[in-house]
């Protein structure tokens, strides 16, 4: 064997291997594109009463996930200094900007906000003016941030929920966590414990008030709401 065709081969065997380990991270830890049966959420008190029957439960959404937690924070929050951890594009920080919020989107990787998204609640699409900004810092979350900041939102965040619990904990923050799966996280649940509910647990072993919410989109759509 040449060792060209021997490198091709251990890159595709690779190639093969890390894409297999993404996808039992992704099918049994809770990732994005499944969220949390009913039978898990009914194996814990604090979750179970954030079942939904199949009769009336309203029908899922699909892309409008920064909307709805855009509703649920100002339903519960006074305005204050927020930062939104892995906040993508920003569409989350636009919006809560409009209603008095000072946001920041914390991500490493640099985007602009998308040129329109959907009012859910009037049902039509809106611009985004081209000049419109939020404020970003192109970085990864880094624990003493937190000091800016009232409250310290992640949302499918990868490798942050802990980090975000012990910086809002030494700080004195609120944090909104939406969780979705164990990569590159710090602690794995012990056999029979949701990766959520392992959350829950450690943020209340860190003197955490823990509030889990559910709202209506597609994926793992579970929160936890963390005050002091």
């Amino acid at each position: 064997m040449s060792k060209r065709k021997e490198r091709r081969e251990k890159a595709e065997l690779f190639t093969r291997v890390r894409d297999a380990v993404s996808r039992v991270d992704e099918d049994s830890r809770g990732h994005d594109g499944a969220g949390l049966t009913d039978d898990v959420l009914a194996a814990s008190p604090a979750f179970a009463g954030l079942i939904t029957s199949a009769r009336r439960e309203l029908p899922r959404m699909k892309k409008f996930r920064f909307q709805l937690l855009h509703a649920w924070i100002t339903a519960h929050l006074p305005p204050g200094r927020l930062a939104d951890v892995g906040g993508g594009k920003g569409l989350l920080a636009y919006l809560l900007q409009a209603d008095g919020w000072q946001t920041t989107v914390i991500d490493p990787v640099a985007q602009g906000l998308p040129d329109k998204y959907k009012d859910i609640a009037a049902d039509r699409q809106i611009r985004i003016p081209p000049e419109a900004r939020v404020l970003r810092r192109d970085q990864p979350f880094a624990p003493d941030m937190a000091r800016e900041f009232d409250v310290l939102v992640a949302m499918h965040a990868h490798g942050c929920n802990i980090q975000l619990i012990d910086a809002a904990a030494e700080y004195g923050r609120a944090a909104i966590l939406l969780p979705c799966c164990l990569i590159q996280e710090p602690l794995i649940p012990p056999p029979g414990i949701s990766w959520i509910q392992a959350l829950a647990d450690y943020a209340g072993q860190k003197g955490f008030k823990v509030e889990p919410f559910r709202l209506n989109f597609k994926g793992q759509n579970i929160g936890l709401y963390l005050s002091l």
